[in-house]
């Protein structure tokens, strides 16, 4: 599985609102067409399994259990300023060709002078098939 992460600040920077750099319509533009390439070019290798973005940390909500009883709260939270944003599953022959498929996202377009303010990066984690496989 590879995930892409983002934070509120992320979101808000697509959807052109917020501070910093924000993007533009040509920007979402060229985002689009990078990550459909991407994901079509995976189509065809055979190595696509399933795909999907995830809304803004504003409409998550973490549940926890306190004294046996489920406590909600709703996103963001103070405490973890990135989430999931979204992932894409991949069948391939190997770690390193899903890593290899996950740094090509490091060319993923973006508006000149944007600052996450943070290192951008994905992570790349294997999918368990069973209990065996958890060591």
């Amino acid at each position: 599985m590879i995930m892409m992460v983002g934070s509120q600040r992320d979101f808000d920077m697509l959807a052109g609102k917020g501070d910093g750099v924000a993007f533009k319509p040509e920007d979402l533009e060229a985002l689009h067409a990078f990550m459909t390439k991407w994901n079509n070019d995976l189509v065809e290798s055979g190595e696509f399994v399933d795909a999907q973005g995830l809304t803004a940390p504003v409409h998550a909500r973490r549940i926890r259990l306190r004294d046996g009883v489920p406590v909600v709260t709703d996103g963001p939270y103070a405490e973890t300023q990135e989430v999931l944003a979204g992932y894409t599953i991949v069948d391939c022959a190997s770690f390193d060709r899903a890593t290899e498929i996950a740094a090509k996202l490091a060319d993923t377009p973006h508006p000149e002078g944007l600052d996450l303010g943070r290192e951008w990066y994905v992570d790349v984690r294997p999918c368990v098939g069973s209990m065996d496989e958890l060591e």
